[in-house]
């Protein structure tokens, strides 16, 4: 017999959501094949149901299914005993006792108070965030140009220059995870939904309403190109830059100074480790945490949307305002469960399988649309991209760049505390170069490969006229989320791309609010202690409510803007956190050798080489 509650409790799991799996994914795929049928017997709201009883319990299971070598964080039988014993008001005091004070109740407070407000006062709220959104966006929009600049800049500097010779940790230490585990989880935790939601119709924008910098007409050939070169210019080397620039010097403090795992530790070079509980290290924290709950449940908000309109134009079936409230409980089932199981089970593993997910469908997807039409399109979009990098980052902030680059720029620097605290966190035992080349390079490759491949087929439907996607999406009242499903109907095995679509909108957007609410748990709890199993429920659980409170008040957008005008202080803080870095590289990390240096030292040995054993001619 098991001598601990969890593996009771994880072997019942184990028992229940196997078979669940199996019944409910018989029903998912005899739908695939019978859509009519589930159209006509099923209604709306049933078949979301037994979808998300299909995508939940298929996740759970491998959450939680025990092969006998995972080590990660695992209930306490004797906690569990003692919780028995205690009373509700004893528990909540001991559950209190742990978490800080300033960054566990000011977010808390703050949303409580952001969406009664907002119930009240709806017009008023909304007036409000626009003109603070003006004033950020429309006035410094400079700031966040030149802030996404320097971080590309420094990376390449981190990248090829001595200081990425440094190994986190010191010379001694290993990775704790295998390299293709350490991408999928960097990837899967940065990219959420978004890749999902807006690789369809990012491009379809762009093309409908060209950039300033594209001289082109509207729905023309010269307007593909620019289309696909914002949408790479968008997602690629700059967003995930912002996010690098936030993680190395968390990772370096944390691993090589002692400090605490936390947002604020990018602040070590002017406030000292022992600094770090003074109010300006608390704000940054505080802050962090409410970018990171108000960006990931604005995103499931999002997506929800998105799953409920593939289910809408596979079966014919609607869920009526019930549906989106189905969808966020259920998910948050999923990710909360695989957050409690911890990174070396849960979110490791449902990080790997996105990643599968992610290859596959982009193989489907390259084998059955316009290859040709992608590959010449998408190669002169790289070369554009490269040629015009500089321009397209310094592009002065008009109406256009505002909307589009300036709103992009403070969404990724809105994530850069969370993404960037969970780089750091997995980065224990790399050499800083290998983070870089990570958590730029290789993500950026696979964004970017991702919107050539889903953004060069919309544009080709479109453009050919195949299919009208940039009508659907008028029809819908401007929509994005119902883009890809006419982009499916379009091509050869239809419904099975539209069927791992859908896991992919699940998958995705659960290992970004597992990896979330492992991270704001860790800023909520007392500095010197690990956040409890109690703490991750409590987040992973507040950030379902406030995506259903998004629901609810009906204006998600006013709540997502004020997470992204969070992008503002982050902006600054990682030209802050550059500067702290540069200095103290420069002051203690001397002797280091640069890429450049490092093949010119091995070129008198290839010399030598040479010399002594010369090939022989024939």
């Amino acid at each position: 017999m098991s001598s601990t509650g969890a593996d009771v409790a994880e072997r019942f799991l184990q028992r229940v959501l196997a078979p669940v799996c199996l019944l409910s994914g018989a029903v998912v795929l005899s739908g695939f094949f019978f859509p009519g049928f589930v159209g006509s017997v099923v209604s709306g709201t049933s078949w979301l149901v037994v979808a998300l009883l299909f995508f939940g319990s298929g996740l759970g299971y491998l959450a939680v299914f025990e092969t006998g070598g995972d080590d990660g964080d695992r209930f306490d039988v004797g906690t569990l005993r003692a919780l028995r014993r205690r009373s509700w008001t004893d528990q909540a005091s001991r559950f209190l006792a742990r978490q800080d004070a300033v960054t566990f109740g000011v977010p808390v407070a703050v949303f409580g108070l952001f969406f009664a407000v907002q119930l009240a006062f709806p017009a008023g709220v909304t007036a409000a965030i626009t003109a603070v959104e003006t004033v950020l966006l429309r006035d410094v929009g400079w700031l966040f140009l030149a802030a996404m600049f320097l971080a590309v800049l420094y990376c390449l500097l981190l990248l090829l220059g001595p200081w990425g010779e440094i190994k986190l940790g010191g010379p001694e230490t290993e990775p704790a995870y295998t390299y293709p585990t350490y991408f999928s989880l960097v990837f899967t935790a940065g990219i959420a939904a978004g890749i999902v939601f807006w690789g369809p119709a990012e491009t379809l924008y762009h093309y409908r309403t060209p950039p300033p910098a594209v001289d082109a007409a509207p729905r023309s050939e010269g307007a593909i190109l620019g289309a696909l070169t914002y949408a790479l210019f968008h997602w690629g080397v700059s967003a995930w830059s912002a996010y690098t620039v936030v993680a190395v010097p968390i990772a370096y403090f944390v691993y090589d100074r002692g400090a605490p795992l936390r947002v604020s530790t990018i602040l070590t070079p002017f406030l000292g480790v022992d600094g770090l509980d003074s109010a300006w290290a608390k704000l940054v924290d505080t802050l962090a945490v409410f970018a990171t709950i108000g960006g990931i449940a604005t995103s499931i908000a999002l997506v929800g949307e998105q799953f409920l309109a593939g289910i809408t134009v596979q079966w014919g079936v609607t869920t009526g305002r019930l549906g989106p409230l189905l969808f966020v409980g259920g998910l948050t089932l999923v990710y909360v469960l695989s957050a409690v199981t911890g990174i070396h089970r849960g979110i490791r593993r449902i990080a790997g399988l996105n990643v599968v997910l992610f290859g596959l469908f982009g193989v489907l997807l390259a084998a059955l649309g316009p290859r040709s039409f992608v590959v010449d399109r998408g190669s002169a979009a790289l070369g554009n991209y490269a040629l015009s990098f500089v321009s397209l980052s310094l592009f002065p902030a008009g109406e256009w760049a505002t909307d589009w680059t300036v709103w992009n720029w403070s969404w990724w620097f809105s994530w850069a505390p969370f993404a960037g605290l969970f780089l750091a966190a997995l980065s224990r035992g790399r050499r800083i170069r290998t983070v870089v080349f990570t958590g730029v390079v290789a993500t950026s490759a696979a964004t970017m490969v991702w919107f050539l491949l889903f953004g060069g087929t919309s544009l080709y439907v479109q453009h050919s006229g195949a299919a009208d996607v940039l009508g659907a999406i008028a029809a819908r009242g401007g929509s994005e989320a119902v883009a890809g499903f006419p982009i499916f109907a379009a091509l050869p095995l239809g419904q099975l791309l539209t069927f791992l679509f859908l896991a992919l909108i699940v998958v995705f957007i659960t290992t970004s609010a597992d990896t979330s609410t492992l991270v704001v748990a860790i800023l909520g709890t007392k500095r010197g202690l690990a956040p409890s199993t109690g703490s991750v429920v409590f987040w992973g659980v507040l950030q379902g409510v406030v995506a259903v409170a998004v629901l609810l008040v009906g204006d998600g957008g006013s709540l997502q803007t004020a997470a992204v005008l969070t992008g503002g202080p982050f902006a600054v803080l990682s030209v802050v956190a550059i500067a702290g870095l540069a200095l103290t590289f420069h002051r203690d990390e001397g002797g280091h050798t640069s890429v450049v240096g490092a093949v010119r030292e091995r070129l008198p040995t290839i010399q030598a080489h040479h010399d002594v054993d010369p090939p022989q001619d024939d």
